[in-house]
């Protein structure tokens, strides 16, 4: 089956806003408050898409306010990050390789 490009027009305000057209919203499945993400082309050519919402995760998100909360209540515990400590943590991963896009193994899902 052949599928005809679509196309649409808009005009820049003086603070150089737009509306998203209609067919475009429709055709990346747009809401309100929805992001979009302009990709330019070494040609010059912009591509336009929907940025997916990113799920939050219950157990780092209790584990982040947890980490806040014992900050907060024992300020004295912080200590910065010194030059000794950085080092040591390059030292122990210089070698390690990971790939974030990878798929988790049957293991760890």
């Amino acid at each position: 089956m052949i599928q005809a490009a679509l196309e649409a027009e808009s005009t820049l305000t003086e603070r150089f806003q737009t509306t998203v057209p209609r067919v475009v919203r429709q055709a990346l499945h747009l809401n309100k408050k929805d992001k979009i993400k302009f990709i330019i082309q070494p040609n010059g050519s912009v591509l336009l898409s929907r940025v997916e919402p990113i799920e939050n995760d219950p157990v780092v998100e209790s584990f982040l306010a947890f980490v806040a909360s014992d900050m907060q209540k024992h300020p004295e515990k912080l200590q910065p990050l010194t030059a000794n400590m950085r080092d040591s943590v390059e030292l122990l991963t210089t070698d390690i390789q990971v790939d974030l896009g990878a798929p988790l193994s049957d293991d760890d899902e």
